[in-house]
Parts: structure tokens; sequence; C-alpha cells
């Protein structure tokens, strides 16, 4: 929280995205135990101790909330179910038709209230030091999910609708837009003291409609909960930005802005960490292959990153395949400097 705040610390505090997950042995056995991931997902108790299972083996100073970020489209009247070895998949949004179908913003919270239970839960069992983190997808991701049925390469269907029927393609992200806000009002409601915006196919988007269907869209949603929760802070994530990070802080109103792997730290900290607190960004491989390069490059990226408020982060999600030694050594690394 002091980092998100503006503070230069002597050490950056700690968190990884997807750190429940399937690298974990005590994880799998919750998930076998839930029976499938959805049903993870919406059993409160046991989704709460998946978020807590990597706070008590590391020790990492923030828990994020374990969800999913196609939940909120499944509220809104997507169908939604997981195929093993595959990934997700949704009843498609491509028309107007397909549109009409779906469920008004506001209209989310009976479904979503099992994840609102989660919070509630890691809320009162968390250690008071260790920041409880919410989080959504942001809409570009989401809408390209709900209308590819699927992920894709190259979100080639969410390009093709945009520019085919815009009507649509724009009612999408605007409903999805405002049902972002009411799922993340209510997170910090039950208890979510940050919240985080993943935009995870923002590199995707070229030209004018990066700011249009990434930027603005998570401009809309922090400008809304800053408005009914001023003290909360807010990280936003767009992938793959490149050099397009510069200025975002500003352009989106976060505290926080986190960045990939795809950019240097020492870049970051000229051009983007002058302008507030950064997340980031060691490459997930380095939590498969360890050894004396993940120590030199947690050195590396932490050096480059200590002149001003920053949170030790991944650039992207945790691997499945990924040691949880290596785990322990990235930690040890940050916090022995």
């Amino acid at each position: 929280m002091r980092a998100l705040a503006g503070e230069t610390l002597p050490t950056a505090p700690i968190w990884m995205m997807r750190q429940a997950g399937r690298y974990l042995p005590e994880y799998r056995a919750t998930r076998a135990q839930a029976g499938d991931f959805l049903s993870l997902c919406y059993n409160s108790e046991l989704a709460a101790e998946v978020t807590l299972q990597p706070i008590r083996r590391y020790g990492f100073d923030a828990a994020i909330l374990f969800a999913d970020i196609l939940l909120l489209p499944q509220a809104l009247g997507a169908d939604l179910w997981f195929v093993t070895g595959e990934g997700p998949r949704l009843s498609t949004v491509t028309t107007q038709e397909d549109f009409a179908k779906l469920k008004p913003a506001d209209d989310i919270h009976a479904h979503l209230a099992p994840i609102y239970e989660t919070v509630k839960i890691l809320s009162e069992e968390l250690p008071e030091a260790t920041t409880l983190i919410g989080f959504a997808g942001s809409p570009w991701t989401v809408a390209t999910y709900m209308i590819a049925g699927q992920g894709t390469a190259d979100q080639g269907p969410a390009h093709r609708l945009k520019a085919e029927n815009p009507a649509v393609f724009d009612s999408l992200i605007d409903l999805i837009t405002e049902g972002t806000i009411h799922y993340l009002s209510a997170q910090i409601e039950a208890g979510a003291e940050v919240v985080k915006l993943f935009d995870s196919w923002a590199g995707s988007l070229k030209g004018e409609d990066f700011m249009k269907y990434s930027i603005e869209p998570m401009r809309r949603i922090t400008a809304a909960l800053k408005a009914k929760f001023p003290d909360v802070p807010i990280i936003a994530f767009p992938r793959c930005a490149g050099e397009k990070y510069a200025g975002l802080h500003r352009m989106i109103g976060a505290d926080c802005i986190a960045f990939d792997d795809g950019i240097d730290a020492q870049w970051v900290a000229k051009n983007l960490q002058p302008e507030g607190c950064v997340q980031g960004n060691l490459a997930s491989s380095h939590m498969v292959t360890g050894g004396a390069a993940l120590v030199a490059e947690t050195k590396r990226i932490a050096g480059a990153l200590s002149k001003g408020p920053h949170i030790f982060n991944l650039g992207h999600g945790i691997t499945p395949d990924a040691d949880p030694q290596n785990v322990q050594l990235m930690i040890d690394t940050v916090r022995s400097m």
C-alpha cells in the first residue's frame, strides 16, 4: 500500500500473478477436491483456501483473489465452460441478437455473490500486513473472449467485429465497462484493498484503437471507482503496450501501471516510474529454469527500479511447469538486496 501511494521503499514488496495456481501441489489438491475449475471459483471456502496457500508458503506482501476474468461474462448471461487441456469456451456475441440476450450491467451480483463472499473471508483471514487485491479483466480482453468464444492467438474475431459491426462491438465494450464498475465496486465493499485491471490482449490494438478500446475503458472504470472509493488504489495492466506505457498513469488515472517483460526495466525507470508506482517484470520463464540467471535478472530489475515506487512481480502469470523452489529463490533475492 505504501508503494502504491508513491513511496520509494528500501525493499520492493512482492506478489506474483497467478501465484495461486497449478505449480503448487497444495493448489492441485484443492482443485481436485472442488471437482473442476469453475466449481473451485464459486466455492467461497475453497477459493479463499487457494488464495491463502501461497501466502502461507512464501509470505508474499499481497494476495490476489482467486477467480477468473470470464466470471463476469457468465454473470452477464454468456454460457461458460472449460475444456480440459484446452481452456475456456463461451457462447459468442457477434450480432445484435446475441447482444440483446445479455443481462443489464447491474444484474450480475446474485451470480457473483460467492466471489464477494470469498473476498469477505480473505479480508478476515489474511495477515494484517498482507494486502488483498481484487481484480477484473479489462473490457477489450473480456470482449475478445466473448466474441470468439475462446482465446485466440491474434484476437482476430474481435478485430473483425470491431471493423464490420462497430455498433454491436461498441455496445459490448460499454456493457462490459459498466459491469466491471459494478463488479469491482462490490469487491471493494466486500474488503478488497486494491483492485487491478488486466488487459492481457491490449498489445494487439493498433493506432487509435489502443486508446479507444484499451485505455479509455480503463479510464472510465478508474474514474467511476475513484469517485466512489477515492482511497482505494488501482493497478492497470495493458500488457504488451511497449513504449505506449509512457503517460498511462495520467491517461488512465491509475495509481500503478504494471508492465510486461517485453519492455526493459531501465526504460521504465526513465519513462514510466517518474509518473508513479510501477509493477513488474521478471519473465515467468525464470520460474521454470531458475539458477544464476534468475538471481541475476531479479537483481537487475529490482536495482533498475530501486529509485522509485516499485512492486516486484512477474511480467505475466507464473506457468504450471514452474518450480516452487524458484519462487522462493526470487523472493529471497529481492529481500536480500
